[in-house]
């Protein structure tokens, strides 16, 4: 499947109903992440679209920190924002950021597992990956990612340059695909939802043991138009 159009169009692949969904994933979140090409063609605020309530707070994944200038994100007023980068990326746009009171970390290597890492000792243990491709692929090989969600849209998009939902994973065969555990397939509007665990997970009995906790707080991962989300360590991801 495809995420957007050749040229980067994605508003919108999936239905109303579908988005609904997420934004309900995204109030049950302490955190929602997403990479530097979404915030560049997208400019998304991550906000739940709903008064009042929860608010998780934006993270955002950006080794190189060339990011805009004016992103949504930046608008602190509805939610928090954490930039997270790797050392002396761009010093005076990190000045400008925090002067919107926009938080910055810096990491000596930015990765998936240190972000999990970060996230998990800051107490954030509902972790949203909303993953294009680019970001999903390290995050699904680095296995912060327990639970997917993804939506698939009965729309054809087609082109070789059009984004898909999951980057390059090294596999070379067919035999190498990841197969989705405990997969359940629903109709939400004129979309289909996928849910299930990755294999890497071990699936949800094995998370409630290893964590602890009760199914409503299984970490999750959520795709939306085929995109793959993925759940950190900690917490849920979607994409």
């Amino acid at each position: 499947g495809k995420i957007a159009t050749a040229s980067g169009h994605s508003a919108w692949v999936t239905s109303p109903d579908a988005r609904a969904n997420v934004f309900k994933m995204r109030a049950n979140s302490d955190v929602v992440i997403v990479g530097g090409n979404t915030v560049r063609r997208d400019n998304p605020r991550l906000t739940t679209r709903q008064e009042g309530g929860h608010a998780p707070v934006r993270v955002v994944m950006s080794r190189t920190l060339e990011l805009p200038e004016n992103a949504s994100l930046w608008d602190i007023t509805t939610a928090p924002t954490i930039v997270m980068t790797q050392r002396g990326a761009r010093t005076a746009f990190q000045a400008k950021l925090r002067a919107k009171g926009v938080e910055v970390v810096e990491f000596d290597f930015l990765t998936p597992e240190a972000v999990a890492d970060y996230c998990y000792d800051r107490g954030f243990l509902q972790c949203l990956w909303e993953c294009g491709g680019v970001l999903a692929a390290p995050v699904i090989s680095a296995s912060v990612a327990h639970k997917l969600m993804a939506f698939v849209a009965p729309k054809i998009i087609g082109g070789a340059r059009a984004p898909t939902p999951v980057g390059d994973l090294g596999f070379v065969e067919m035999t190498q695909a990841l197969e989705v555990a405990e997969a359940e397939w629903q109709q939400v509007g004129r979309d289909l939802m996928l849910t299930g665990y990755f294999p890497s997970s071990g699936g949800l009995r094995a998370l409630e043991r290893a964590l602890g906790t009760a199914t409503s707080t299984a970490p999750t991962a959520s795709t939306a138009s085929g995109a793959p989300a993925a759940a950190a360590g900690h917490g849920v991801a979607a994409a």
